[in-house]
């Protein structure tokens, strides 16, 4: 989460110039967390039915973490975009845009779920019956199936999420690349509302969320023909939406103190409605949903509470890895069901359950090699490779002295002023040499150019003047040799 320059650190202290948002950060684990619980809750063990009679909702519920990653993703993109992307469309910090959000989303998806497609291939070759996953439908192993799950669209010409991945919830993956692409244009509509009253964002941000919570009050689940892209669009809207209230708020201490308020009774009051949400209809507790844009924005705005909790490097670092546990935890849930349906010791008893225990205990260090190893250094190189590469001027005939450079009129008494004025001056402090100045094989750029005129401070008032048409004739004739 950066943005161009520091400011005002919400969530406790900003831990250095990137402006990233360390609460919400934080943030990511837990919503990570929740849906890894909600996924291994269809374990068919003993122990964890009776964990699920405890807790409840608390874990049947945590498909909804994965609207609260929808709300993060809407609020981060346009905390970190939205400036530059909202004001026109221009080709270049489009590209970018989209180039940056490949490189953070692309590379250790493709791993994943090139490593499981072998996986059910082999199930499908080896197995003795259909079935390949444990998905209500069954993944279709085909060419054309590898070519969308490649390229991440396989969600956008199907209505339903069962089947439509091999990575089961990389449903989500697709249909957030959906909304990046969908960004830039949406930014422009987005930047113009900016100036709406803040309880007319705020409205709105909730307003989104009430799509999803209708389907949770009347059917008790958000699945039906095409609900992801509602989900998605709405819960990323409803991000933005709250970024544009949080970017408007002045962070005085009243505001700081109510965020920081909201931010520890909301979660409170969400826990209450879906525990009292089972006693009116099943499922009719999701309808907390349209708490999440409130809670995002109140992590955004806190200094404690919460929100300094959540920003503690424990939790930040599991933020960051939260993309990677997302990925890798069913895939290794998979294995573990399928041994369980052929081995009998690891369906429970003291085996199975340590057996279990140790599976979901290893989905963090596991996500945690990945980003170390294939997230974020694949995600590094990628970025050089689509960064612009810097302009490379021609040969010219100049180096550090003055001696081929046109020398500029000067006032006659300029030179016999030098020694006198460089005295009172007193002793130089030397300037670095540049990373790219210029050797017998390597040509000089405008950076190292510059430089070196800057070494060769003026001393005299008439010589300032030399200096500053010398260090023009040097940026002219660079740029123009770059230009041809």
């Amino acid at each position: 989460m950066t943005i161009a320059a520091p400011r005002t650190t919400p969530s406790g202290t900003q831990a250095d110039s990137s402006g990233e948002i360390r609460g919400l950060t934080g943030l990511r684990i837990v919503a990570a967390v929740w849906v890894v619980a909600f996924h291994f809750h269809f374990t068919a063990m003993t122990g964890v039915t009776e964990v699920v009679g405890v807790l409840g909702p608390l874990i049947t519920s945590g498909a909804l973490g994965v609207d609260l990653f929808f709300v993060l993703s809407g609020f981060v993109i346009a905390h970190t975009y939205l400036a530059t992307l909202g004001p026109a469309l221009h080709a270049g910090p489009t590209a970018r845009f989209v180039w940056a959000r490949f490189c953070r989303m692309w590379p250790v998806y493709a791993l994943v779920f090139h490593l499981f497609g072998l996986w059910l291939l082999a199930r499908l070759l080896l197995g003795s019956d259909s079935d390949i996953a444990f998905q209500g439908v069954q993944p279709v192993m085909s060419v054309e199936q590898w070519v969308q799950q490649l390229l991440m669209v396989q969600m956008w010409d199907d209505e339903f999420l069962d089947g439509a991945s091999w990575v089961g919830p990389t449903w989500s993956i697709s249909a957030e690349w959906l909304a990046y692409l969908l960004f830039p244009v949406a930014a422009l509509v987005f930047h113009r509302l900016r100036h709406l009253p803040l309880p007319v964002l705020g409205a709105g941000a909730v307003a989104l969320m009430l799509p999803i919570a209708s389907a949770y009050a009347t059917t008790g689940n958000p699945y039906y023909e095409w609900s992801w892209v509602v989900r998605i669009l709405c819960g990323f809207g409803a991000g933005v939406l709250v970024h544009l209230v949080v970017a408007r708020l002045r962070r005085t201490e009243a505001v700081r103190r109510a965020a920081s308020t909201t931010a520890w009774v909301l979660p409170l009051l969400m826990a209450a409605g879906l525990y009292g949400g089972q006693f009116v209809a099943p499922g009719f507790g999701g309808v907390v949903i349209v708490g999440f844009p409130v809670l995002v924005g109140a992590l955004a705005l806190a200094d404690r509470g919460p929100a300094t909790v959540l920003a503690r490097p424990a939790l930040v670092q599991g933020g960051k890895v939260s993309y990677s546990l997302y990925l890798v935890h069913i895939p290794m849930f998979e294995i573990l069901w399928l041994a369980q349906a052929y081995v009998p010791a690891l369906r429970g008893g003291v085996v199975g359950h340590l057996v279990a225990l140790l599976v979901i205990g290893a989905t963090y260090p596991v996500a945690a090699a990945a980003f170390r190893f294939v997230e974020e250094p694949a995600r590094r190189r990628l970025r050089r490779l689509g960064a612009p590469r810097p302009v490379v001027a021609a040969p010219l005939a100049v180096d550090h002295g003055d001696a081929d450079l046109p020398a500029p009129a000067r006032p006659a008494g300029a030179a016999r002023d030098r020694a006198p004025a460089a005295a009172a001056h007193g002793p130089r402090t030397a300037l670095p040499t540049p990373r790219h100045a210029a050797s017998p094989t390597r040509r000089p750029t405008l950076a190292a150019e510059l430089l070196a005129v800057q070494r060769r401070r003026p001393t005299h008032r008439a010589d300032t003047w030399g200096a500053f048409e010398r260090a023009g004739l040097v940026r002219a004739t660079i740029l123009h040799a770059g230009s041809e």
